[in-house]
């Protein structure tokens, strides 16, 4: 098979070689000579250089395969593609026009490449179709002409949004909204998601919209994407999640499945090169995510976003999903000074952890940031369709913080 070409901001920055089971990422030497030698614009774990380093293969791949779902998504497209769920190679080849950040992934020799990306019309019963059946068409992709992966373990669609209204992407067109339909076993977790975005909203972490729309009765939480503009080269930001920055896979994402990741690895990022706003930014990130619960906060649910002038910073807030109320064995993803247990973390903790990161202003910033989250759980309803006691679950939280008290305390 035919290498596939790996594109960024319309420059062919290289291209994944060899068989599945063996391929590497080759320079492509166009691209030391648009973004410089050794540039991180592709992925900090991949510095753009002249000759392939044969230690660092392993990383090489491994941001490559994390550009995939996992679980029953993951499964639900290499069916579809006909190919291995370890085929990293034929599932790109075929789902690799439209994935997270800014890259097109493609092979030359398909015949109809290059595409020629397009948009087709939904109606809201289209719409709400997609979501009803998100396993017959994994991320919405259509048979034939879906070029659309994207990591994670939620069931989702990505659909393009017009001054027309929604639509279907194909063959690579950009994707600008994802929807995530209401979950059997959880139904309030759509909703509460889109509280926990209000709240990144307000303490600056997030800027892009989110909302509950119903189509045809069918509800979903509608996210638009931080990593698309009209305004970009091709409608794409790039971006890469700490998986791939620290070369993890799967779910070594939880710092207790072989201890590679945790948030002072992930702060280093940013101290190394002076990025004080992102390494703010990160630290609210961490308080917020405490004071409403949101257990999830793993090392795929960090990104970095890559400008087209090959500066770096901490991407907005994404998938903030308060989740003490549901079953769960109430320990966070990454630990904070130590400490997994949700219920026992307090402010002390939080300010520890922004302390080792060099953040000397640590307790104040939290405070500051807790105070927002519970003027907004105190001030703002949830939608009706959220976890009756989640407004005051998050207040209750923040309240116990900033009184020096252990978040779990009555």
């Amino acid at each position: 098979m035919a290498d596939l070409v790996v594109e960024l901001y319309g420059t062919q920055v290289g291209v994944l070689a060899g068989p599945w089971r063996t391929f590497d990422f080759v320079t492509d030497a166009a691209a030391v000579e648009r973004f410089g030698l050794n540039s991180t614009i592709l992925s900090v774990a991949i510095p753009l250089t002249a000759v392939q380093i044969r230690a660092r293969k392993d990383r090489r791949r491994n941001f490559f395969r994390e550009l995939l779902p996992e679980a029953r998504m993951l499964s639900r497209l290499a069916q579809q593609a006909g190919v291995s769920e370890l085929d990293v190679i034929g599932l790109l080849r075929w789902y690799g026009r439209d994935v997270a950040g800014a890259l097109q992934i493609w092979d030359p020799n398909v015949p109809g490449e290059p595409k020629q990306p397009a948009l087709e019309p939904l109606s809201a019963e289209g719409v709400a179709d997609m979501l009803t059946h998100v396993q017959r068409d994994p991320l919405g992709n259509k048979p034939a002409t879906g070029k659309t992966s994207l990591a994670g373990v939620q069931d989702k669609i990505v659909l393009a949004r017009t001054s027309e209204g929604w639509n279907r992407v194909i063959d690579g067109w950009p994707s600008s909204h994802i929807l995530k339909p209401q979950s059997r076993d959880y139904p309030t977790t759509i909703y509460d998601e889109e509280f926990g975005a209000r709240i990144a909203r307000a303490t600056g972490l997030a800027a892009y919209s989110t909302w509950i729309e119903e189509f045809e009765a069918t509800p979903a939480v509608v996210i638009e994407r931080y990593d698309r503009s009209p305004y970009a080269p091709q409608g794409r930001i790039h971006q890469e999640d700490f998986n791939q920055v620290l070369g993890t896979a799967g779910n070594q994402k939880y710092q207790k499945y072989g201890g590679r990741v945790s948030l002072e690895r992930i702060a280093r990022v940013f101290s190394a090169t002076g990025d004080a706003d992102s390494l703010r930014r990160l630290f609210a990130l961490v308080v917020v995510s405490v004071a409403i619960g949101n257990l999830d906060l793993h090392a795929k649910n960090i990104s970095l976003v890559h400008r087209p002038d090959g500066s770096m910073t901490l991407s907005p807030a994404y998938d903030l999903v308060p989740q003490a109320h549901l079953p769960n064995d109430g320990e966070v993803a990454l630990a904070i000074a130590s400490e997994y247990r949700h219920a026992a973390l307090t402010l002390d903790h939080l300010a520890a952890e922004g302390r080792a990161w060099g953040l000397i202003n640590a307790p104040a910033l939290g405070e500051e940031v807790l105070a927002t989250v519970r003027q907004v759980a105190g001030t703002q309803t949830p939608h009706p369709g959220a976890h009756p006691g989640l407004a005051g679950d998050i207040a209750r939280f923040a309240t116990n913080l900033l009184s020096g008290r252990a978040i779990g305390d009555a």
